[in-house]
């Protein structure tokens, strides 16, 4: 009987943790719903249980749980888990005949364990109103709660006086607040700022706030309310000189009043390292630790370990429950720094782990084609006719692919270089490697743009060889493309250049072998494994124009081995960038005069408005006629925009590189693919509106003639935070000193955009400051998968990777 009873028991619990997976919906099985199921199998337990109390609760619950909403049913749901922990307690002794390890595994049975299905609001302190604040904050369940780190801490331990203040250190005051005020800048007409003025008994500092002008009046009558004068309060930041106030400052700070509640709240507010959490309106710090050191109270012991052992030993690392408990409250700053450092080793170490099992996935059933080097051939040929020597970043590059393309196993390389460096004569060197063995080879692109430069290039190196370059796009026309489709089949085209047209069913090769995929990141892993469907063992290399930290490039591609060509061609001169003022506008339109007049060409180019190309066009329209009718009317102005037809793009492009268009006046669809090397001059319009990367990336499409180019960036706001950004512009021509500023600036969801695919949620690791972590967690994420690809050894990590619902792509 007591086994029918735990199976029963079981048989609900699980039910419950199924409706819990489909998010409340009463679920529909075979035979009857979630409730009546409940229902049914209570009333069997009735008839086994004297809590027939209990039970007749839990039956009533059920009974309208179909006509409840989704809060309702939350709120059943616990209360049901509730009954069942009750119902163990209450039949212990029924239970006495089994054995102990069998009594503790039916406790666990019987109650939510997994902290993902526990609702915040039934932690202690917290319930139905805090908890939808909670919700602003991210913070659904324990395991969100757990895993919602304090941003900064306050040492209460390491009071500094106001008089011993160094600047640039991170310190801790106890103060007393002694004036508030709120200052309106003219400069500034949508900011106001409210600073504080603190006093101890050594000296005096201030803190200012930076707040919404419509807000300023509110938000200063509420300081005033929450900090009256001579409240005692404790403050921590870095010291910093502020300019308008002459005095020293605290940025970044957090002000707290000293807590005088009671001895157990005192406790997690003062005579500690106290941790500071991001806030919402209605949530003080007090009470996110409070709720926070509940959790860890009721909840604690449910935190699961997600390492193997073995790992934790041979890389030192702090088991999770402790890591949880230390870094929301840490004992002391070298234990919350281990802790640290185990909780962002698990993150990067389970992005690498997928990664690197993707790569096993898509591995699986294939082989590398193995070329041999051919002493004399297609490469050969073009090197010696080439009006130049190869750099030896892209010698050093090309061998690294020759060595990948050489071996038995399939290739995984990301190639990129800073703008100008040289990718496209490397690719080109890598498609004749393949063809030199027998092979045909495709280039897939994103925007028509960028393949007809390609195109167009491939060609000069190429007529002269006898080698055809195909061009495939969205707009071919019919005949044309029929004519590919059928020397693609029978082997006639070696070379062809395509965008996502590449992918349709029509595209067939007689023996594709190698796939460069330019731009990579603008297509999905579906799109990027579907070429490899068109062959036997295709090879791929990804390409980027964009230069990507390191920490970012292994964070996204971690399955892919990095080659960068890091060096620019002899003879290259520097581009001239400078941030030009509203009052200096008309000395930059006599520089693009003064160039046009030498022969030059210019751009003028305008920023995507509200992610929107539509409105793009629209205000690159209204200045290309105003300049043309006024400061730029003695010259040819031409217009080109995401708007335009591919054909009337062509058009306008083919215009430019002939030089019968003087300035082109454009949105960012020249980001890539434009090369005239005529062009000298690029006039950036609302500069602060764009990423450093993308500024760079402007910028690379001009000086690539051999003459001195100007860049003129115009920024519409002089937000000093702009003007830092722009003033690296002026600094280096280094695209990988940029996109590393440009990392550290906006982060990497701004860095690479919110529709980047494969970005990975971190929630604690920094791609800057933890990259030791980063190659470590990598390193033993690829060894893993290596040794034992199929997780056997390691049952976590391999059930970790069943939740996931990623659907992992077998190519081939």
């Amino acid at each position: 009987m007591i086994n029918q009873l735990h199976d029963k028991l079981k048989t609900i619990q699980d039910a419950i943790n199924y409706e819990i997976d489909q998010h409340y919906i009463n679920a529909t099985g075979k035979r009857t719903t979630f409730s009546n199921f409940i229902i049914e199998n209570t009333k069997y337990l009735r008839k086994e249980l004297d809590d027939s109390l209990e039970l007749i609760k839990l039956i009533s619950l059920f009974n309208s749980y179909p006509t409840q909403d989704i809060s309702g049913r939350i709120q059943t749901i616990h209360k049901a888990q509730d009954i069942l922990r009750d119902l163990y307690k209450n039949n212990k002794e029924l239970l006495e005949s089994n054995s102990n390890e069998n009594k503790k595994n039916f406790a666990k049975q019987y109650y939510e364990k997994n902290l993902r299905k526990i609702n915040a609001q039934y932690i202690k302190g917290v319930g139905p109103r805090i908890s939808k604040l909670l919700n602003k904050l991210g913070v659904y369940s324990v395991h969100d709660l757990f895993h919602f780190f304090p941003r900064a801490y306050i040492d209460y331990q390491k009071q500094v006086p106001i008089k011993d203040l160094r600047l640039d250190e991170a310190v801790t005051i106890v103060a007393k607040i002694k004036g508030l005020g709120c200052y309106d800048p003219p400069k500034r007409k949508n900011l106001s700022i409210i600073t504080f003025a603190i006093h101890d008994s050594t000296g005096k500092i201030t803190i200012s706030r930076f707040v919404s002008r419509k807000l300023s009046k509110i938000m200063t009558t509420q300081y005033k309310k929450q900090y009256p004068i001579n409240t005692e309060v404790v403050c921590a930041g870095t010291v910093s000189y502020d300019k308008f106030t002459r005095s020293y400052s605290l940025s970044n700070a957090s002000i707290e009043k000293v807590n005088q509640n009671d001895d157990s709240e005192a406790s997690l507010n003062t005579s500690r390292i106290v941790p500071v959490y991001p806030l919402t309106e209605g949530i003080t710090a007090e009470l996110m630790r409070k709720a926070t050191s509940n959790a860890l109270q009721s909840h604690g012991e449910l935190i699961t370990e997600t390492l193997p052992k073995e790992m934790l030993q041979e890389d030192k690392l702090l088991d999770l429950k402790t890591s949880i408990h230390q870094i929301h409250f840490p004992e002391s700053h070298e234990l919350c720094e281990i802790a640290r450092s185990r909780l962002i080793f698990e993150e990067f170490f389970f992005m690498q782990l997928e990664l690197a099992y993707r790569r096993y996935l898509t591995d699986k059933n294939r082989t590398g084609l193995a070329l041999q080097d051919k002493s004399r051939g297609l490469i050969q040929s073009l090197l010696k006719a080439l009006p130049f020597e190869l750099t030896n970043a892209q010698k050093r590059v090309f061998n690294e692919i020759k060595s990948d393309l050489m071996s038995d196993k399939p290739m995984h390389r990301l190639l990129q270089g800073d703008v100008g460096s040289g990718k496209t004569i490397v690719a080109l060197l890598t498609l004749l490697f393949a063809i030199e063995n027998g092979f045909q080879t495709a280039l897939m692109a994103p925007t028509e743009i960028l393949v007809n430069q390609h195109v167009r290039k491939f060609r000069e190196y190429l007529n002269p060889l006898g080698l055809e370059v195909a061009e495939l796009t969205g707009s071919t026309p019919a005949k044309i493309k029929k004519d590919i489709y059928s020397s693609l089949q029978n082997d006639q085209i070696k070379i062809v250049v395509g965008t996502h047209a590449l992918l349709q069913d029509e595209v067939m090769f007689k023996n594709l072998g190698l796939v460069i995929i330019d731009e990579q990141h603008r297509f999905g892993v579906k799109q990027r494994d579907e070429l490899l469907k068109k062959g036997k063992n295709v090879e791929r290399l990804f390409m980027t124009a964009t230069p990507i930290p390191r920490t970012l490039a292994l964070s996204i591609h971690g399955d892919l081995s990095l080659s960068e060509i890091d060096e620019l061609p002899k003879g290259r001169i520097p581009i001239k960038t400078s941030v030009v003022q509203p009052w200096q506008r008309n000395k930059a339109f006599d520089l693009i005069k003064g160039e046009v007049a030498k022969g030059r060409q210019a751009y003028i180019v305008f920023p995507l408005i509200e992610e929107s190309e539509k409105l793009s066009a629209k205000a690159a329209e209204v200045e290309f006629k105003e300049l043309s009718k006024s400061i730029l009317k003695d010259l040819k102005v031409g217009l080109l925009h995401g708007e335009l037809s591919s054909k009337e793009k062509d058009a306008v492009m083919q215009k430019f590189v002939t030089r019968e268009i003087d300035v082109l006046v454009t949105t960012t669809v020249i980001e890539v693919g434009m090369d005239v090397s005529n062009a000298t001059v690029m006039m950036i319009e609302n500069a602060e509106r764009f990423g450093l990367s993308q500024l760079h990336q402007l910028r690379g499409r001009i000086g690539r003639g051999g003459d001195q180019a100007y860049c003129l960036l115009l920024p519409q706001h002089h937000f000093e935070e702009a003007s830092k950004r722009l003033a690296i512009m002026t600094q280096t021509n280094n695209g990988f000193i940029i996109s590393q500023e440009d990392l550290r600036i906006r982060g990497p969801g701004e860095f690479l955009g919110t529709k980047q695919s494969g970005l990975p949620e971190l929630n604690l690791a920094d791609l800057i400051r933890d990259v030791d972590i980063l190659e470590k967690a990598r390193t033993r994420a690829i060894n893993i998968i290596k040794n034992n690809p199929d997780l056997s050894q390691y049952p976590i990590l391999k059930n970790y990777l069943n939740q996931k619902e990623e659907s992992y792509i077998t190519a081939g």
